[in-house]
C-alpha cells in the first residue's frame, strides 16, 4: 500500500508534497462541477444524460484529489472516471447519433479498448509525454463526426468542435513541462478548463441530437 501512497510530482506547478502545492491545478477542477451542474439541469428526463453529468462531476472530484493528495492511488481516481465517461459517451453516440441498434453500440464501445491499445503506442512516438494516452480520442471523435455528417450535419459539426477543443486542451497539457521555466504556474490548469468545456459541450451535442430525433426505437 505504501507504493500507492508515495507522493507523485507530475506537473510544473507542484514544488513539494504539500496538499495545496498545486492550487491552480486543484481549484480549476471546479469547472467540471460547474459544467456538470449546468448540464444536469439541461438533461432533465434523460437518465443517460444525468449519468454522464454524474461521471463528469466524478472527473472533477478525482482530479482534485490527485492535484492535492498526489499519489498513485489518487492518480487512479483521476483517470478512471475519464475512461468511464469515454466508454459511456461512445455507447450513447453509437446508439443515438450513428443509429446503431442491438449489439452494435456495445461492440463499438468495446472496440475502444483495442483501438487505444493499437494507437497509443503510435502517438507515444511523438514528444507528447503522458498526453499520448489521450491523443486517440479527438481522432475518434472526428471519425464519429464524419460518419454522422450525411444524416446529422449539425451534430457532426458539434462533434468536430468538441474534437477541436480537446486538441487545444491536449496542447496545453503537453506543454506544461516544456514551458515550466518560462511559465512557473504551468499550463495544466488550462487542460482542466478546456476539458470541462469540451465534456459539457459533448453532452449538449448528444442531448440536442436526442431532442431532435424523437423517441428512440
Amino acid at each position: 500500500m505504501n507504493g500507492w501512497l508515495a507522493p507523485v510530482d507530475a506537473y510544473c506547478e507542484r514544488l513539494g508534497p504539500a496538499f495545496w502545492a498545486e492550487p491552480a491545478n486543484a481549484v480549476t477542477n471546479a469547472a467540471f462541477l460547474i459544467a456538470a451542474f449546468i448540464l444536469w439541469r439541461r438533461t432533465a428526463g434523460l437518465p443517460e444524460g444525468r449519468a454522464l453529468c454524474a461521471i463528469l462531476a466524478a472527473i472533477g472530484a478525482g482530479s482534485f484529489l490527485f492535484h492535492t493528495a498526489a499519489n498513485r492511488l489518487t492518480a487512479t481516481l483521476d483517470v478512471a472516471p475519464i475512461l468511464v465517461f469515454i466508454l459511456a459517451y461512445l455507447f450513447l453516440a453509437s446508439r443515438d447519433i450513428l443509429g446503431l441498434r442491438g449489439w452494435r453500440p456495445w461492440a463499438a464501445t468495446a472496440a475502444f479498448l483495442p483501438y487505444g491499445a493499437l494507437t497509443v503506442p503510435l502517438w507515444a512516438m511523438l514528444p507528447l509525454g503522458s498526453s499520448a494516452a489521450y491523443a486517440p480520442v479527438p481522432l475518434l471523435i472526428l471519425i464519429y463526426a464524419a460518419l454522422a455528417a450525411r444524416r446529422h450535419p449539425a451534430t457532426a459539426r458539434g462533434l468536430a468542435l468538441g474534437a477541436a477543443i480537446l486538441f487545444v486542451s491536449l496542447v496545453a497539457r503537453t506543454l506544461d513541462r516544456p514551458l515550466c521555466a518560462r511559465i512557473p504556474l504551468g499550463t495544466h490548469f488550462l487542460w482542466h478548463l478546456l476539458n470541462a468545456l469540451m465534456l459539457g459541450w459533448m453532452i449538449e451535442v448528444w442531448r440536442h441530437r436526442l431532442a431532435g430525433s424523437g423517441p428512440r426505437g
